[in-house]
């Protein structure tokens, strides 16, 4: 029970952020007995409940904090009504005779909203809302407002047949990107009072705080709360929506109430654990923001960690550029070796930022959430950490698989044209797990295959573990296999590839820089395949010949037989150096050089390479590249 328990702290820690929204993508912090939404019509009712005006409200501003009960709350079909806004068939008195074919819960909506607004915590907005739904004008009022629509006989149409020169109603746009028909549309309120400041219903929160004292009035069970050891009402029925709006996915759920009834131990729920109706929403509201606020969501797996204090803390599954943040990078940044260097700096800046801002005594959590079926959520990583550690273990994760990568970028604006264009941005050290996941198995890999990567990646940058030697060999595998790749793509696999040989590899120290005293038999051969692989695009490049060199289409082949390849890498490589001529004379000398490190058994063996050969051929090339654009001005002057 700590994960329930450190979210309580957190929620507390962090009051006032209750139903504050920062943008349409982050759902807020609720307030208790509370959920949200995505509506698609508004309705608009004067203080006495006389209908005024409607409209379709646009996907941008559809999520809505609206009043709702345990059983509304984690309603999946049937009765269960929200209390204030609810979908046509709770509200509307008149669905049934309009031509709505779903069943209508009108009279249980009209028996919970008078009960409240006969409470002492009732309303003036929820009355003038009961005051007009009682009129059973609701589906009429929107049929005469043109927000729905009706066929020939004057019920609501299913289906809008589109035609030429006829544009779809706002109403079956909306409900058709759900897959859903206009008369499953949920309705909000606002009540246009005068003398009131705040007339929606879902920014009230003098409405909020009379929906909660109203709904805490009707508890009368009271048990002893395991996550706060008082005796408090307990809770019927847990939150879901955790990772999204549409997730039905609980942690918490006890309602076998035959079959395998409590697997025989118990008979009753509460016999096995008892959970305050404060603290499970507490909890269940601050994980579904944070994860919607800082969390990794990809299928059905989301991983999410926090500062109990409520301070920001880097993401884990990120890498240096998200980490530091892009808009934080010059815009005329150039894409240099230099341009990494500055990256990592820049992380360093960051790191230290946190730590001045965690402290060292801050408790972190990182969790992690999958669930197997739609009804079942479970908790499938979970650490307690000091600010220190975490950003320690953090630190660690991008220093000991740290490597220099080309694909990251910023956007960038001409200021002539205004064009915007993407600026490639070296930077320097670990790798997203979600790109490591893509360079194993290819961009194209299922959710399900990328999410269990990423849960096996998780525990090697929270808890230091070695990196799984299937991930190294996979992605080393499609490294070597180039012409199956487009070149963007094997370039981004071939350096996550070097940074998962630095990582597994820990007894050796590798770096990022050409090693000329490297003399090990994998390297070495990797710096050749570099060395006839520049000089042939170089000769290529001249004679404005574009097309794949032998030492590219052969690198898979190179890496299984080294010896027998590089004899027919070698020979193709004779009118190169002769169309090159004198120039070629100084990297012809190189190659001699790397010939001359090698230990002539070694060099003899076909043996099979290992992953350190595409560190050497990495490091090569990029030296080669380092010490001018244009491979021509790498050799001697033409005789």
């Amino acid at each position: 029970m700590s994960w329930i328990q450190k979210l309580y702290e957190t929620y507390d820690n962090c009051q006032a952020m209750v139903g504050v929204e920062s943008n349409e993508n982050e759902v807020p912090l609720l307030p208790f007995c509370h959920t949200t939404q995505k509506v698609d019509i508004e309705i608009v009712v004067d203080g006495n409940g006389n209908f005024k005006r409607a409209k379709v409200v646009s996907r941008l501003d559809a999520r809505t904090i609206i009043p709702c009960t345990e059983a509304s709350g984690g309603r999946t079909s049937g009765e269960a009504p929200h209390p204030l806004c609810d979908k046509l068939q709770y509200i509307a008195a008149d669905y049934t005779t309009s031509g709505g074919t779903k069943t209508s819960y009108f009279n249980s909506y009209v028996e919970q909203l008078e009960r409240w607004c006969d409470s002492e915590f009732s309303d003036p907005k929820a009355k003038a809302v009961l005051n007009y739904v009682k009129k059973g004008t609701v589906i009429r009022d929107l049929i005469d407002d043109k927000v729905l629509i009706t066929g020939d006989d004057g019920r609501l149409l299913q289906k809008w047949e589109k035609g030429k020169n006829v544009a779809t109603p706002k109403i079956f746009e909306i409900r058709a990107s759900q897959r859903a028909s206009q008369e499953e549309a949920f309705v909000r309120w606002a009540v246009e009072i005068p003398g009131t400041s705040e007339s929606n219903c879902w920014k009230d929160q003098v409405l909020w705080e009379n929906w909660i004292g109203y709904y805490y009035s009707t508890k009368h069970k009271k048990s002893l709360c395991y996550i706060t050891g008082e005796i408090n009402h307990s809770a019927d029925q847990h939150p879901a929506k955790l990772r999204n709006d549409g997730d039905k996915a609980k942690l918490i759920s006890s309602n076998d109430d035959d079959g395998f009834t409590f697997r025989g131990r118990f008979l009753t729920a509460e016999q096995a654990a008892s959970v305050g109706l404060e603290s499970t929403q507490k909890a269940h509201f601050a994980l579904r923001w944070l994860i919607s606020r800082q969390g990794y969501k990809k299928g059905d797996l989301a991983i999410v960690a926090w500062a109990t204090s409520g301070a920001l803390v880097p993401k884990p599954l990120d890498d240096p550029l998200a980490i530091i943040g892009l808009e934080n990078l010059p815009a005329d940044l150039l894409p240099t070796s230099n341009t990494a260097q500055e990256v990592a700096i820049k992380l360093k800046k960051k790191m230290a930022g946190y730590r001045q801002s965690l402290g060292d005594t801050t408790d972190v959590v990182v969790m992690g959430l999958d669930s197997a079926t739609i009804g079942r959520m479970a908790i499938v990583y979970y650490r307690e950490l000091k600010g220190s550690d975490f950003l320690e273990k953090i630190s660690n994760w991008h220093d000991t698989c740290a490597w220099v990568h080309n694909y990251g970028g910023i956007s960038v604006q001409d200021k002539q044209s205004g064009k915007i264009t993407k600026k490639v941005v070296p930077f320097q050290g670990a790798p997203a797990p979600n790109d490591i996941a893509e360079a194993a198995y290819g961009r194209r890999l299922d959710d399900k295959l990328r999410a269990t990567t990423i849960a096996r990646i998780l525990p090697c940058i929270i808890d230091g573990q070695q990196i799984p030697r299937d991930l190294v060999d996979s992605t080393v595998r499609r490294a070597c296999n180039r012409i199956a790749l487009e070149p963007w793509e094997w370039n981004k696999t071939l350096s996550i590839a070097c940074a998962l040989i630095k990582k597994f590899n820990r007894k050796e120290i590798y770096n990022m820089a050409l090693d000329p005293n490297r003399k090990t038999r994998d390297y070495l051969y990797g710096r050749l395949l570099a060395l006839a692989d520049n000089l042939e695009e170089w000769a290529l490049n001249k004679n404005k010949e574009n097309r794949e060199t032998n030492a590219a289409r052969l690198m898979q082949r190179f890496a299984e037989r080294p010896y027998t390849t590089w004899r027919t890498i070698e020979l193709a490589l004779t009118p190169y150096k002769i169309r090159l001529g004198g120039i070629s004379k100084n990297q012809q000398r190189i190659i001699d050089e790397v010939f001359a490190s090698f230990n002539e058994a070694d060099f003899l063996s076909d043996k099979r390479l290992g992953g350190e050969f595409l560190l050497g051929y990495h490091c090569q090339r990029e030296n080669l590249r380092s010490h001018l654009e244009k491979p021509t001005t790498l050799g001697d002057e033409e005789e």
